[in-house]
């Protein structure tokens, strides 16, 4: 067992949950070429630590296919490849990785050919990683020139105010009514609903109120809230702490479940959110309980129900909706951008329905 000592003001929970990516971090950098060294001192400050193992797995999966699928390397492992090797590569080595083998791959197990493909995001990030390896060590002068120069560009579609998947007001009333009544769960499903609706509807109250994204709720205490100051603490990308005011809806929900169905005996006692079983609800977990919840909402199957990033829209764009500033939101919600926070407030239902019925061009139509 590995004990932690916390000095930060980060709650022990996080502190864990980010030692064990470390974990894996240094678990992926131990397989890499050892000139890289520098590179993996470089992203500790440059990105969060989430992004920062996202890109060595995609350096590492491009090692992997410099070695099985090129005769660029001279060794049989990862750990093989030189600096010349590397110096040796050049901008349509990455741009046939990226445009050609990544778009659809096959991995042989022995017993079946699994296809693997990647959508325009995914290649976005590979190439994101491997333009940020190349320009450091083009910077780092460990290579002769700036290959990323030569990339290929990947186009990501814009994301399109219609195609923004969230609950429209009516249906975000129907949701909380179902959290609350467990109208439309099945008699098994009713059966679990008894012991969790508390923090069920607590967790979506939470949800469609703040916009929180998955990381943030799952990662709630008990000591988060402080109901004297009406508030709680949230831990946001890069670790940025945020303080979040309460109102009473929330407030009461929170309390309600806390003193009325969570357990007192749970294996981590500071978790706010714990399963049947007396343990830190999970992410999947999570997402689960607000995909079930979500379907009978929007009277769709089971598999159809929404993700919590689609409540997190709906926060987004319901606030809007009620008149709040696209800036408060874009607080409130830590958007980057406010390109972002825009997107919800050009969203309106029955928007084109509403234009084209008020745009009437026959001239025959009886003005009278």
């Amino acid at each position: 067992m590995i004990k932690i000592h916390n000095k930060s003001s980060k709650p022990d929970n996080i502190v864990t949950k980010e030692h064990h990516t470390v974990e894996k971090i240094m678990k992926i950098e131990r397989v890499l070429p050892y000139f890289m060294k520098d590179y993996f001192t470089y992203l500790k400050g440059a990105v969060s630590l989430n992004s920062r193992y996202a890109y060595l797995n995609d350096i590492k999966f491009f090692c992997e296919y410099l070695i099985n699928n090129t005769d660029k390397i001279n060794g049989d492992s990862i750990d093989k490849i030189s600096l010349d090797d590397f110096n040796s590569l050049k901008a349509r080595d990455i741009n046939t990785f990226l445009g050609d083998y990544c778009t659809r791959y096959y991995k042989d197990s022995g017993i079946s050919m699994t296809v693997y493909e990647n959508n325009n995001r995914a290649l976005s990030r590979k190439k994101s990683a491997l333009s940020s390896l190349f320009k450091f060590l083009y910077r780092n002068e460990q290579i002769n020139s700036n290959i990323v120069e030569g990339l290929n560009p990947i186009k990501l579609p814009k994301p399109q105010p219609d195609a923004i998947k969230r609950l429209y007001v009516e249906e975000l009333n129907s949701l909380l009514n179902i959290v609350k009544t467990g109208d439309g769960l099945s008699e098994s499903e009713k059966k679990y609903w008894d012991k969790t609706k508390l923090r069920d509807k607590a967790i979506i109250l939470l949800f469609t109120t703040y916009g929180l994204r998955l990381k943030e709720l799952q990662e709630l205490n008990i000591s988060s809230f402080n109901f004297t100051r009406k508030e709680f603490v949230i831990f946001r990308k890069r670790s940025k702490e945020s303080i979040m005011p309460l109102n009473k809806s929330v407030e009461n929900s929170i309390k309600d479940y806390i003193e009325n169905e969570r357990s007192k005996y749970s294996d981590d006692e500071d978790a706010l959110f714990i399963s049947i079983q007396n343990k830190r609800l999970s992410e999947r977990s999570i997402r689960q309980l607000v995909k079930k919840y979500t379907s009978i909402a929007l009277d769709k199957p089971r598999s159809n129900g929404y993700s919590p990033h689609k409540l997190r829209a709906t926060a987004a764009s319901t606030l809007i909706e009620f008149g709040f500033s696209i800036y408060d939101v874009q607080n409130l919600l830590d958007h980057d951008n406010i390109t972002t926070t825009q997107l919800y407030s050009a969203h309106k239902k029955n928007s084109k329905r509403d234009i084209i019925i008020n745009y009437e061009l026959d001239p025959s139509k009886d003005k009278s």
